[in-house]
């Protein structure tokens, strides 16, 4: 390690590029997440429906996962979106606008046995699937 008079720009620059090894700090400088992330910086966002999917869980699971292709509206990128809670698939129709958000996997990857999807889908129409499905509020005609 370097000491001494003029040793200050030699412990700035190692500095700098022990800090650029870590991870979060490296995809924030970058602005990786910008750059790869179809939603971008935003944590939730609008997307049409273009069809509805059931994908095979991965092992050691067994069923069927529900969920829609859907085509984000800010930058008409296609995205998989996962549709929780049994039977909600039912209340979504094609062309139909859904807010979508994050699963929450860890370093921008997918959530347990669903395979691939990285989004599941909060709302239909701008209403909560889940107040639809338990039929406290129905759900508005586009």
């Amino acid at each position: 390690m370097p000491n001494g008079e003029f040793a200050a720009r030699k412990l700035l620059r190692q500095r700098k590029h022990q800090r650029m090894l870590k991870k979060p700090l490296k995809r924030r400088k970058l602005k990786l997440k910008q750059r790869y992330d179809p939603m971008g910086t935003v944590p939730m966002a609008k997307a049409l429906v273009l069809q509805k999917v059931a994908v095979e869980q991965k092992q050691p699971h067994s069923g069927m996962i529900k969920g829609v292709k859907a085509q984000l509206i800010k930058n008409h990128k296609v995205v998989g979106a996962f549709v929780p809670g049994d039977g909600s698939i039912n209340f979504i129709d094609e062309h139909d606008e859904v807010t979508i958000v994050g699963m929450g996997g860890s370093q921008r990857g997918q959530m347990g046995c669903i395979p691939g999807w990285k989004y599941k889908v909060i709302a239909v129409n701008g209403t909560d699937i889940q107040q639809i499905r338990k039929g406290k509020k129905e759900k508005p005609k586009r």
